[in-house]
């Protein structure tokens, strides 16, 4: 008994924390349209977006990477994500009428590459928006940068640990 309150101390005293080597890791946001918001609300939240709101739309024209006339959600997204970066990034850069949120599933797709909020250096979005990528076929050409498996490898070690110093005091 006494060696399973010194494990549990010890896994206790473990640094559980999001850094990876002393490094702080961020998460990636971008700024996408909700899937459940009406055509006619993301089309008119686009034209503010692109007009007004002096979002970046060329790669979403006709002729661009992001050029998509039958798909609004993301022709949408890529309008709202280019507004939310160049306007401080915060929740209400990334609202348009509650048609868009945050998200960290990177929403690129094919040649059409949406900056992430990691690409903000002092109000202007480093990288390329046109960067054209091929594949291979294996695996996604988005990224899921939310953390999971970070915060999964963090617990793996310890509950494992924990569990076989169980098991080894019983058998003893």
């Amino acid at each position: 008994m006494s060696i399973c309150l010194f494990l549990s101390l010890l896994l206790l005293a473990l640094p559980i924390s999001g850094s990876q080597n002393g490094a702080v890791v961020s998460t990636e946001l971008w700024c996408v349209a909700n899937n459940n918001a009406e055509d006619a609300a993301l089309q008119s939240a686009l034209d503010w977006a692109c007009g007004p709101g002096a979002a970046d739309c060329r790669p979403i024209q006709q002729g661009g990477p992001c050029y998509d006339p039958n798909d609004i959600q993301r022709t949408a997204s890529f309008a709202f994500n280019d507004y939310y970066l160049k306007h401080g990034l915060t929740d209400d850069a990334c609202n348009f009428d509650s048609t868009a949120s945050l998200t960290s599933l990177n929403p690129s797709h094919g040649s059409c590459k949406f900056p992430s909020s990691s690409m903000v250096n002092n109000g202007s979005i480093s990288g390329s928006t046109t960067t054209t990528t091929t594949s291979a076929g294996i695996g996604s050409e988005t990224s899921d940068s939310s953390g999971c498996d970070l915060i999964a490898g963090l617990w793996f070690w310890p509950l494992l640990f924990v569990h076989l110093s169980i098991i080894i005091t019983r058998i003893i």
